[in-house]
C-alpha cells in the first residue's frame, strides 16, 4: 500500500501522475477550507518539469495529460468552488476560526468591488490562498453565472498551462533538474508568497495613512 501526502507535491505526483494533478487542483480551486492547505504551484510547476524528457532521461509524465487535467480541475474546482459560495457560503465562511480564511475572504470581497469580475477573477487565480477563498466568495456575494463561468475558465486555464510548460521549458533544457524539485518547490513558494506580501505591504500602509 502506498502511503501519499497529499500536502506533499512529489509524493501525489509519484503516487498518481496526472490524475493527481486534477484531484489536488480541483480541491485547491473549490473545496474552500480543505482546498486552504494543498499544492498550488508547487504542485504544476514540479508536473510540467517531470513531463520533459531529455536525450538521458525519459519524461515521467505526459504533458498532454497534465495540461488537459490541470485545466480541468481548475474549472470544475471553480464551479464547484461558486456553487458552495451559493449555498450557504456565508455562514461556511462565518462559521470557520482560520484568521487566515477570514482575511483572504475579506480581502478577495474587496478585490471583487474594487477591481471588477473579470481582473480579479484572473489575477486571482495567481495568488496562493485567495484563489482558494475567491470563488465561494463570488457565489456568496451574488456574482452572475455566466460572467463568472467565462472569467474564471479563463484564468484557471492561464495559471495552470502557465506553470506547467513553465515547468516543461525548464525541464527540458536543464537536464536532471528533476533531481533538484525540493529546492525548486521552495522558490516556487517563495515566488508564490510574493503577491501576497506585497499585498500585506500596500494595506499596512493604508491603515497608516488612514489612522488619525
Amino acid at each position: 500500500m502506498i502511503a501519499v501526502n497529499p500536502l506533499d507535491s512529489a509524493s501525489v505526483l509519484a503516487a498518481f501522475g496526472a490524475l493527481g494533478v486534477l484531484a489536488v487542483i480541483f480541491a485547491e480551486s473549490g473545496l474552500l477550507i480543505v482546498g486552504f492547505f494543498l499544492p498550488g504551484d508547487t504542485l504544476l510547476f514540479p508536473a510540467g518539469v517531470l513531463c520533459a524528457g531529455t536525450a538521458e532521461q525519459t519524461a515521467r509524465l505526459s504533458l498532454w495529460q497534465v495540461l488537459v487535467c490541470a485545466a480541468v480541475g481548475a474549472v470544475a474546482g471553480g464551479q464547484v468552488g461558486y456553487l458552495i459560495g451559493r449555498h450557504g457560503g456565508r455562514a461556511l465562511l462565518a462559521r470557520t476560526s482560520r484568521r487566515r480564511v477570514k482575511d483572504a475572504a475579506v480581502r478577495a470581497e474587496g478585490l471583487l468591488a474594487r477591481y471588477g469580475y473579470g481582473k480579479t477573477l484572473v489575477i486571482g487565480r495567481f495568488v496562493p490562498v485567495l484563489r482558494t477563498v475567491l470563488h465561494p466568495v463570488a457565489g456568496a456575494l451574488g456574482v452572475p453565472a455566466r460572467p463568472f463561468t467565462l472569467w474564471q475558465t479563463v484564468g484557471g486555464v492561464l495559471w495552470t498551462q502557465t506553470l506547467v510548460l513553465a515547468g516543461f521549458t525548464l525541464g527540458a533544457a536543464v537536464p536532471h533538474v528533476d533531481d533538484y524539485l525540493l529546492p525548486l518547490i521552495a522558490v516556487v513558494v517563495v515566488l508564490s508568497a510574493l503577491p501576497l506580501l506585497m499585498e500585506a505591504r500596500r494595506a499596512r500602509r493604508a491603515r497608516r495613512r488612514s489612522a488619525p
